[in-house]
């Protein structure tokens, strides 16, 4: 793979609906951290900490959208940090759920999907460009 054009469209799709989602729950949680986690009946609401998390999305997001038209290389760059964050999220979340940390667990189940399809998908993309070589 040498230019931006042999990176398929499809993957660059998804790289902006990544960070549509990204930037839809990261604005409400950046803002208001306190009033959307309520709503989600989270057990601990630390808002420094989800300000963090909503950081954390917004960089992942935002630079998802800043790289679609750039090479093979930030994109693989780019799916490796998709993977570590997802990967380390759904670790994060079995562990809350077996621990009764969520107070509605169908949001915990809901984010373990969310970020494991997500996950699932990268390992996709991944392992397509491990292919190409």
């Amino acid at each position: 793979m040498k230019d931006k054009t042999e990176i398929p469209i499809s993957l660059r799709r998804w790289f902006i609906v990544h960070f549509i989602a990204d930037t839809l729950f990261a604005v409400p949680l950046f803002i208001v951290p306190t009033l959307l986690l309520n709503l989600l009946n989270w057990q601990n609401i630390d808002p420094l900490m989800a300000r963090m998390v909503a950081a954390a999305l917004f960089g992942i997001g935002i630079e998802s959208l800043l790289c679609i038209k750039l090479g093979k290389d930030a994109f693989i760059a780019m799916l490796n940090l998709k993977i570590i964050w997802s990967f380390a999220a759904i670790t994060g979340f079995i562990i809350g759920l077996g621990k009764g940390l969520f107070g509605y667990p169908a949001v915990g189940v809901a984010l373990l999907l969310i970020f494991g399809s997500f996950n699932i998908l990268w390992i996709y993309w991944r392992l397509y460009f491990k292919k190409m070589k």
